[in-house]
């Protein structure tokens, strides 16, 4: 991220919701009516913040971390990846004040079913896979393209060298050098990984006719009786 910035292809600005709070002590937040433990932001400072981020410019995603968000994904960092900007309210304590939330916020965003004290490190997450996505801000110009979910599967394995460690050893197709039958290699070590750790992704797949072929070695290959009757299921969502 830093040489994304170095570079010009993102920036970045933090801003303190403390500048925007009246009282004489920059409170932000307050305990919330009716009862209860924990404390709430107040709904003055953020839309007072937001309000003046968003003056003279253009419409933009005002995105909440919440662990009540939509689920963070590739394609919603995907979504992300083509707006021009967006804010990003980090929560704190028990919350925001609904208000907040009702008129202000257009998208919250979960990094998963669990809580942290504050959303700093959730909007980090989303920054980082909404950057990587940007053109130029990888090493390598296809390597988004190329990682896990950009295509719908998991990542196969990778090795480097040496090719040989205590007796492990690459496969020899690795070593080959013929491209086209390490690129289809790859792809059945994805489905299978695919079909190993995350069912669910493979049953939404759209098949090409070299996945449909992958697949029907993949059960011919396949001894386990739970494993065969996923790949059946799924071939049949395609006919």
């Amino acid at each position: 991220m830093q040489r994304a910035i170095a570079n010009g292809i993102i920036s970045v600005s933090t801003h303190n919701l403390r500048d925007w709070a009246t009282d004489k002590h920059h409170v932000t937040d307050d305990t919330p009516f009716g009862g209860g433990g924990g404390m709430v932001l107040k709904v003055e400072p953020v839309f007072s913040a937001i309000t003046s981020l968003q003056e003279n410019q253009s419409p933009c995603p005002v995105i909440l971390m919440s662990p009540q968000g939509q689920a963070l994904d590739h394609a919603l960092a995907a979504s992300f990846s083509k707006q021009e900007r967006c804010i990003i309210l980090c929560g704190r304590y028990e919350g925001v004040d609904e208000r907040i939330r009702e008129y202000l916020i257009t998208d919250e965003v979960s990094i998963g079913d669990y809580v942290l004290s504050g959303g700093e490190l959730p909007a980090l997450v989303l920054m980082e896979a909404v950057m990587r996505l940007l053109p130029g801000a990888l090493g390598a110009p296809n390597g988004a393209n190329e990682d896990s979910f950009a295509h719908g599967l998991l990542e196969g394995p990778h090795y480097t060298r040496p090719a040989k460690f205590r007796n492990w050893t690459v496969p020899d197709i690795l070593l080959s050098g013929n491209h086209q039958h390490i690129n289809r290699w790859r792809r059945k070590q994805a489905w299978r990984r695919t079909l190993s750790r995350r069912p669910d992704l493979a049953g939404e797949m759209t098949l090409s006719g070299i996945d449909i072929e992958l697949l029907n070695e993949i059960k011919a290959e396949s001894g386990q009786a739970l494993a065969i009757h996923l790949i059946e299921a799924i071939l049949r969502g395609e006919e």
